[in-house]
């Protein structure tokens, strides 16, 4: 671990999860999202995230809006942001118009609401942002790293543009958004970003690093032929040598079979 220093989140929205991860000194911070608890079958938002609250009450959890029109966001936002001291808001960077939302961003933080900008995905968007936000507030800036490589994109440049277009907000930070394996962390790290969230699934695979290859090569093998005969996996090798045989090929050396 100790060529990890970027801060990691957690991101998901299973309470027993969150809870597990929480154990975990390495993990320093949480995200959520509408759709993370509606696949985790969260019924009630506000009752979720004040038990997430309760459970998790030193490190920052970030909880979502999800109104549409720039004044309900707003007003959702001051709410959450109630719900206890190390509440991030996270406010999208466009509503579903495409509306860039940076009038709800300037007046939540200037108030000092500590923001998660999320949804974000291009260098001019990480620009507008930090033009939007009050120089003495602290930020989360949540660029979709993970969806930008989805389209082909390097997204290790693409990020170390992000960082330089913060340049004039040392209190944002620069969140790796949407990771697709662990060697994201390292991407990420290499991009100058201080954050990178990823499910507990990626974050699992954070004892395997720095692993012997020959070793991991080894217990692979082992694995395979674990679960093969765990299945009761047969081949018929009698008929196929049989077969080989009329067709002339039963000479074939024993050391090559």
């Amino acid at each position: 671990m100790s060529k990890i220093f970027i801060k990691l989140f957690a991101d998901g929205a299973d309470l027993g999860e969150m809870i597990a991860m929480y154990r975990d000194p390495r993990i320093v911070g949480f995200t959520t999202n509408p759709t993370l608890m509606r696949q985790a079958g969260v019924a009630d938002y506000e009752t979720f995230a004040r038990k997430a609250l309760a459970a998790i009450p030193d490190r920052p959890i970030s909880f979502e809006v999800f109104a549409d029109d720039f004044s309900d966001m707003a007003r959702q936002a001051r709410a959450i942001a109630g719900w206890g001291p190390n509440v991030n808001v996270k406010i999208p960077v466009v509503n579903t118009k495409g509306e860039f939302t940076g009038p709800v961003l300037s007046a939540l933080s200037k108030e000092g609401v500590t923001l998660n900008v999320t949804a974000i995905m291009t260098v001019e968007q990480v620009r507008d942002v930090a033009a939007a936000l009050a120089p003495e507030t602290p930020a989360i800036i949540s660029v979709f790293a993970g969806r930008i490589a989805d389209t082909g994109v390097d997204p290790v440049p693409h990020m170390k543009a992000c960082r330089a277009a913060l340049a004039s907000r040392p209190r944002a930070e620069l969140l790796w958004a949407s990771p697709r394996e662990l060697l994201n962390v390292f991407h990420a790290q290499e991009a100058g970003c201080h954050i990178i969230t990823a499910t507990p699934g990626i974050l699992s695979k954070l004892e395997l690093v720095g692993k012997d290859l020959t070793q991991f090569s080894l217990e692979t093998v082992q694995m395979f032929y674990r679960d093969a005969t765990a299945s009761g996996f047969e081949i018929d090798v009698a008929q196929q040598e049989s077969a080989a045989a009329v067709g002339g090929v039963s000479d074939i050396r024993e050391d090559v079979r």
